[in-house]
Protein backbone atom coordinates (compact mmCIF):
# COMPACT_ATOMS: atom_id res chain seq x y z
CA UNK A 1 0.00 0.00 0.00
CA UNK A 2 1.07 3.36 -0.66
CA UNK A 3 2.43 5.52 2.39
CA UNK A 4 3.07 8.87 0.22
CA UNK A 5 -0.38 9.37 -1.76
CA UNK A 6 -3.36 7.32 -3.75
CA UNK A 7 -1.88 6.84 -7.55
CA UNK A 8 -3.54 8.84 -9.85
CA UNK A 9 -6.00 6.71 -12.36
CA UNK A 10 -4.06 7.73 -15.95
CA UNK A 11 -6.68 8.08 -19.07
CA UNK A 12 -6.33 5.74 -22.01
CA UNK A 13 -6.60 7.38 -25.03
CA UNK A 14 -9.30 6.10 -27.93
CA UNK A 15 -8.54 3.35 -30.26
CA UNK A 16 -7.93 4.27 -34.24
CA UNK A 17 -10.94 2.78 -35.34
CA UNK A 18 -13.37 3.66 -33.02
CA UNK A 19 -11.97 6.82 -31.16
CA UNK A 20 -13.34 4.73 -27.96
CA UNK A 21 -11.75 4.82 -24.80
CA UNK A 22 -13.53 1.63 -23.89
CA UNK A 23 -12.21 -0.54 -26.68
CA UNK A 24 -8.53 0.77 -25.87
CA UNK A 25 -8.91 -0.05 -22.36
CA UNK A 26 -10.29 -3.72 -24.16
CA UNK A 27 -7.50 -4.07 -26.46
CA UNK A 28 -4.97 -3.66 -23.28
CA UNK A 29 -6.60 -5.94 -21.41
CA UNK A 30 -6.68 -8.55 -24.35
CA UNK A 31 -3.30 -7.65 -24.81
CA UNK A 32 -0.53 -10.34 -23.67
CA UNK A 33 3.94 -9.94 -23.23
CA UNK A 34 3.24 -6.89 -24.80
CA UNK A 35 2.14 -7.44 -27.77
CA UNK A 36 -0.12 -4.74 -28.78
CA UNK A 37 -0.66 -5.53 -32.37
CA UNK A 38 -1.63 -8.98 -32.05
CA UNK A 39 -4.36 -7.96 -29.17
CA UNK A 40 -6.10 -4.66 -31.27
CA UNK A 41 -5.69 -7.72 -34.48
CA UNK A 42 -8.22 -10.33 -31.97
CA UNK A 43 -10.40 -7.45 -31.12
CA UNK A 44 -11.09 -5.73 -34.10
CA UNK A 45 -11.49 -8.86 -35.64
CA UNK A 46 -13.96 -10.05 -33.29
CA UNK A 47 -15.83 -6.51 -33.56
CA UNK A 48 -16.71 -7.34 -37.47
CA UNK A 49 -17.46 -10.49 -36.72
CA UNK A 50 -19.88 -9.57 -34.14
CA UNK A 51 -21.38 -6.33 -36.43
CA UNK A 52 -21.57 -9.34 -39.14
CA UNK A 53 -23.79 -11.58 -36.82
CA UNK A 54 -26.04 -8.43 -35.49
CA UNK A 55 -25.87 -6.44 -38.48
CA UNK A 56 -25.55 -3.58 -35.92
CA UNK A 57 -22.94 -0.91 -35.60
CA UNK A 58 -20.24 -3.24 -33.45
CA UNK A 59 -19.71 -0.76 -31.14
CA UNK A 60 -23.11 0.06 -29.85
CA UNK A 61 -23.11 -4.03 -29.56
CA UNK A 62 -20.40 -4.26 -27.81
CA UNK A 63 -21.43 -1.24 -25.39
CA UNK A 64 -24.05 -3.03 -24.80
CA UNK A 65 -22.83 -6.62 -23.75
CA UNK A 66 -19.87 -4.76 -21.47
CA UNK A 67 -23.46 -2.44 -19.90
CA UNK A 68 -25.08 -6.13 -19.26
CA UNK A 69 -22.14 -7.73 -17.75
CA UNK A 70 -21.24 -4.86 -15.09
CA UNK A 71 -21.87 -5.91 -11.49
CA UNK A 72 -23.81 -3.34 -9.73
CA UNK A 73 -23.01 -4.93 -6.58
CA UNK A 74 -19.97 -7.10 -4.83
CA UNK A 75 -19.31 -8.85 -1.46
CA UNK A 76 -15.97 -7.92 0.06
CA UNK A 77 -14.59 -10.07 3.17
CA UNK A 78 -14.77 -7.67 6.26
CA UNK A 79 -13.09 -9.32 9.78
CA UNK A 80 -15.17 -8.19 12.57
CA UNK A 81 -14.61 -9.73 15.92
CA UNK A 82 -13.09 -13.06 14.96
CA UNK A 83 -15.70 -13.83 12.23
CA UNK A 84 -15.31 -12.99 8.96
CA UNK A 85 -18.45 -11.27 7.08
CA UNK A 86 -19.17 -11.08 2.97
CA UNK A 87 -20.58 -7.86 3.44
CA UNK A 88 -22.29 -6.37 0.11
CA UNK A 89 -20.73 -3.31 -1.48
CA UNK A 90 -21.60 -1.00 -4.50
CA UNK A 91 -18.95 -1.48 -6.91
CA UNK A 92 -17.49 2.17 -8.54
CA UNK A 93 -18.00 2.36 -12.03
CA UNK A 94 -14.01 2.11 -13.35
CA UNK A 95 -13.91 -1.71 -11.45
CA UNK A 96 -17.30 -2.63 -13.07
CA UNK A 97 -15.76 -2.08 -16.24
CA UNK A 98 -12.68 -3.53 -15.02
CA UNK A 99 -14.65 -6.29 -13.98
CA UNK A 100 -16.70 -6.84 -17.15
CA UNK A 101 -13.89 -6.82 -19.25
CA UNK A 102 -11.40 -9.45 -17.17
CA UNK A 103 -14.69 -11.90 -16.86
CA UNK A 104 -15.37 -11.52 -20.89
CA UNK A 105 -11.93 -12.06 -21.67
CA UNK A 106 -11.74 -15.11 -19.27
CA UNK A 107 -14.89 -17.17 -20.45
CA UNK A 108 -13.80 -16.33 -23.97
CA UNK A 109 -10.10 -17.63 -23.45
CA UNK A 110 -12.04 -20.50 -21.63
CA UNK A 111 -13.53 -21.58 -24.73
CA UNK A 112 -11.73 -24.31 -26.31
CA UNK A 113 -11.27 -25.95 -30.03
CA UNK A 114 -11.91 -22.33 -31.64
CA UNK A 115 -9.86 -19.22 -32.21
CA UNK A 116 -9.64 -16.47 -29.38
CA UNK A 117 -11.35 -13.92 -32.02
CA UNK A 118 -14.20 -16.34 -32.99
CA UNK A 119 -14.60 -16.81 -29.25
CA UNK A 120 -14.37 -13.63 -28.03
CA UNK A 121 -17.07 -12.31 -30.69
CA UNK A 122 -19.73 -15.34 -29.28
CA UNK A 123 -18.51 -14.38 -26.07
CA UNK A 124 -19.93 -10.50 -26.82
CA UNK A 125 -23.05 -11.82 -28.71
CA UNK A 126 -24.15 -13.82 -25.60
CA UNK A 127 -23.22 -10.90 -23.62
CA UNK A 128 -25.39 -8.40 -25.80
CA UNK A 129 -28.64 -10.99 -25.73
CA UNK A 130 -28.35 -11.30 -22.08
CA UNK A 131 -26.70 -14.96 -22.12
CA UNK A 132 -23.67 -16.67 -21.33
CA UNK A 133 -21.06 -17.39 -18.78
CA UNK A 134 -19.93 -13.51 -18.05
CA UNK A 135 -23.61 -12.76 -17.58
CA UNK A 136 -24.12 -15.50 -14.87
CA UNK A 137 -20.75 -14.46 -13.46
CA UNK A 138 -22.39 -11.14 -13.51
CA UNK A 139 -25.70 -13.33 -11.81
CA UNK A 140 -24.17 -15.09 -8.94
CA UNK A 141 -22.09 -11.70 -7.90
CA UNK A 142 -25.84 -10.37 -7.19
CA UNK A 143 -26.98 -13.21 -5.48
CA UNK A 144 -24.11 -13.41 -3.43
CA UNK A 145 -24.63 -9.62 -2.37
CA UNK A 146 -28.40 -10.44 -1.63
CA UNK A 147 -27.90 -13.44 0.06
CA UNK A 148 -25.49 -11.62 2.55
CA UNK A 149 -27.39 -8.28 3.14
CA UNK A 150 -27.99 -9.19 6.36
CA UNK A 151 -24.40 -8.07 7.02
CA UNK A 152 -25.03 -4.51 5.24
CA UNK A 153 -24.77 -2.43 8.38
CA UNK A 154 -20.78 -4.22 8.73
CA UNK A 155 -20.05 -1.22 5.56
CA UNK A 156 -17.15 0.89 6.11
Amino acid sequence: MARRRRAERRDVAGDPRYHSTLVANFINKVMSRGKKNTAARIVYGAMDELGRQTGEEPLEVFEQAIDNIKPRLEVKSRRVGGATYQVPMEVKPARQVALALRWLIQYATGRRGIPVQRALANELLDAYRNQGAAVKKRDDTHKMAQANKAFAHYRW
